[in-house]
Formats: structure tokens, C-alpha cells, sequence
């Protein structure tokens, strides 16, 4: 099994304008632990105290380890130690440009670098984790390189952080690595969403053999967002339900990755409240829009079986759908309604319904079902 690490907390809080306290860090943080992550990225403690802070109350608080972002720098190791990480997680640019541009040193320098900033975050009693910048820009042979010189790490994550690779490529790079050695325990991979396939990405980078993938809840995220943590979730298990069958029904044991998915939705939503972030109604997996059905045709057969018109049973991950009745029914929906009140849908009744239906909606099921027992049974 594959293993999810939040970034939600550290790289909502680059998004411009966005100020996130210690007490909406750390409620957010309790919240995603409820979905047994593996670890939760709570900030990079070299920008400010309140980075800081978050992580020391977090650490020893959540069951997920806490991770503290560091440069390969001194300065930035010890604010980490300072604000007492479970895990730090070095960064450090891999590909040419970020090389030449943003760091301005050699690849044999910043490996160097690495290192010295990995023996010191140790020194100081953390555990820690590596992640290669620009690692997906980065020549494969060079990535093979750093897995070598660095063998003591146990997880090396890398990253495509200007979002610009697509599923076939990053399953091929993922493969590749691999083939050349690379132990896939050790393999973390982190997803940009700049091209729109983030999650994508993810569930192909899993499946080549990466086993431990960063995401961020709802995408939040600098520029257009990390891998959203949600539809990871979501699709891994919908793609991995009962593959010979044509239901395509989502079976909750199905799945790579290792959290506990029951607790989903109502996870993901008490962390956005906690940070004061909302999402588009029409949001994959979170978006109310996303589970309320209103199509006459739609509700008409979701009322004899909802996998008809959706790709999964939103209680399997802790949310719930919604069938609306009102004006837009058609006749299908009211004979349906009628059925599941145990009322004969004759003509007349259907009609008679209808009519109630447009006058009194748009309504639930339940609420739908009721009307019937009130009037026309």
C-alpha cells in the first residue's frame, strides 16, 4: 500500500493573501488526522514564529508525523529543530535551471549542501525526508544519483513543481527510476496542478511504483494548487473498484493508498472551515452541486438505483447525495416516487404529483415521498 502525506496547511498558507494562525493550523491538522495520513506538512518554520508555533503544538498531538519544511541551509535546519518537527524535509533543486536560477550552484554543491543539512536536522534528533525540486525536469540518471548518495533516507519525494508533466510521461519516469534501482518504498512523489492533472499524475505515479504521494486538500496550493487530496481518495478507489464488472460501484476496500476513506468529506470540510477557505459548488468530490441530482431522467432511475447517474456512493467517504423534485421532474421521477411510497402510479396519480411537485418544489426524496402520503395515498 501506497501512503498520503498533507501539504494542505504549509502550501495553502503561500497562497497570496492568505494568513492562516496557529489555532486554524492546528484544528485543520486535527481534522486530517482523522484519515490516518501519514504525515502533515504544518509550515516552514524559517518564514515566521507562526510556523513555528503550529508545529511545536502539533507535534506529540496529531498521530501523523509533523513535518517541517527546511531549505538546504543552516538557518532554516534550525528554525525546523526549534520548533521541535517529528520529520524535517530538506529541499533541494535538482534540474538544471532551478540549479543555475534559484540556487546558484553546482549539482556536486547542492548535493553537498543536502547532506550537511540532513546530518544537522539529524544531529538535532529528527527524523527526515528529502525532496528534489524541479525532480521531474530533473535528467532520470541524475535522480538515480541522489537515491545512491543518499541511502539513508527513507523517503525521497520527487517533485514536479511547476506542475508541467502529464500522467503517460510521469508514469514513465516513475517506471524508469525503477528499472534503475530506485527502491519504490523510498519514492515519494508531489504534484502541481498547472496542467489540470495533479491528481492524475498521482494515481499514475502510484501505480508505477511511487508509495507515498503529497496532497493538499481541495487543491489549495500556490499558483493552481497541489494534487487535491479528495479526488486522490475518491478515484484511486472508484478506478480499483471491481474491475471485471461494468458497475463500476465503489468497493471500500479497493484502493492503493492507505487512509481511511469513511471519514472523508466531513474531514476535508472541517479543515477548509478551520482555515476560512470554501470551495466552488460544483468542486469535484466536496462541491454540494456535485452530489444533488434534479434531471427528471436522472432521479427517475437514481431512485431504483443511484449508480445509474454517479460514479460513487458519496456515504462510502462520509458525504451524502441529494435528489431533488420540483418543476423539472417528469414523469419517470413521479411513477418512481409513487412506487417507493407504495401508492399504485396511475395516470391520474402521476399527473397529480407532477402538478404538487411544481407547485410545492423543488424538494428531497424524503420530503417528496411524504407529499405522496400526504395527498395522494
Amino acid at each position: 500500500m501506497a501512503v498520503l502525506r498533507d501539504v494542505t496547511i504549509r502550501e495553502g498558507a503561500q497562497m497570496p493573501g492568505r494568513r492562516y494562525g496557529v489555532a486554524d493550523r492546528v484544528a485543520a491538522a486535527r481534522a486530517l488526522d482523522r484519515l490516518g495520513l501519514d504525515a502533515i506538512q504544518a509550515g516552514f518554520p524559517v518564514v515566521g514564529g507562526t510556523d513555528r508555533e503550529a508545529i511545536r503544538r502539533l507535534a506529540g498531538d496529531v498521530d501523523a508525523d509533523v513535518v517541517a519544511l527546511a531549505r538546504a541551509t543552516t538557518g532554516d535546519v534550525e528554525a525546523a529543530l526549534d520548533a521541535e518537527a517529528d520529520v524535517i524535509e530538506v529541499i533541494v533543486p535538482t534540474s538544471d535551471r532551478q540549479l543555475e536560477h534559484v540556487l546558484g550552484e553546482s549539482r556536486e554543491a547542492a548535493m553537498e549542501m543536502a547532506g550537511e543539512a540532513l546530518d544537522r536536522a539529524r544531529e538535532g534528533g529528527a527524523d527526515v525526508h528529502l525532496t528534489l525540486v524541479d525532480g521531474f525536469r530533473t535528467d532520470p540518471a541524475h535522480l538515480v544519483d541522489v537515491f545512491a548518495a543518499f541511502p539513508s533516507v527513507p523517503t525521497i519525494t520527487v517533485a514536479d513543481t511547476v506542475g508541467a508533466r502529464t500522467p503517460e510521461r510521469v508514469r514513465g519516469i516513475v517506471a524508469d527510476l525503477v528499472e534503475r534501482g530506485v527502491d519504490g518504498d523510498r519514492l515519494g512523489v508531489h504534484f502541481h496542478d498547472d496542467l489540470g492533472v495533479a491528481v492524475a499524475n498521482t494515481l499514475a505515479a502510484a501505480r508505477a511504483g511511487a508509495t507515498t504521494a503529497d496532497v493538499s486538500v481541495a487543491s489549495l496550493g500556490e499558483r493552481a494548487g497541489n494534487a487535491a487530496l479528495e479526488r486522490v481518495v475518491v478515484s484511486d478507489r472508484v478506478d480499483g473498484a471491481d474491475r471485471g464488472s461494468t458497475g463500476g460501484r465503489t468497493n471500500a476496500d479497493d484502493g492503493v493508498f492507505d487512509v481511511d476513506h469513511t471519514d472523508l468529506v466531513p474531514a476535508c470540510e472541517a479543515a477548509l472551515d478551520a482555515l476560512g477557505e470554501s470551495v466552488d459548488p460544483r468542486t469535484p468530490v466536496l462541491g454540494a452541486d456535485v452530489t444533488t441530482h434534479e434531471s427528471g431522467i436522472h432521479t427517475a432511475a437514481m431512485l431504483r438505483d443511484p449508480g445509474t447517474f454517479e460514479p460513487f456512493d458519496p456515504a462510502t467517504f462520509g458525504g451524502e447525495r441529494r435528489l431533488v423534485f420540483g418543476e423539472g421532474s417528469g414523469r419517470g421521477s413521479a411513477r418512481a416516487l409513487l412506487e417507493r411510497a407504495g401508492v399504485e402510479p396511475t395516470d391520474d396519480r402521476v399527473a397529480a404529483l407532477l402538478d404538487l411537485l411544481a407547485e410545492r418544489g423543488p424538494m428531497d426524496a424524503e420530503a417528496a415521498v411524504e407529499l405522496v402520503d400526504e395527498r395522494l395515498s
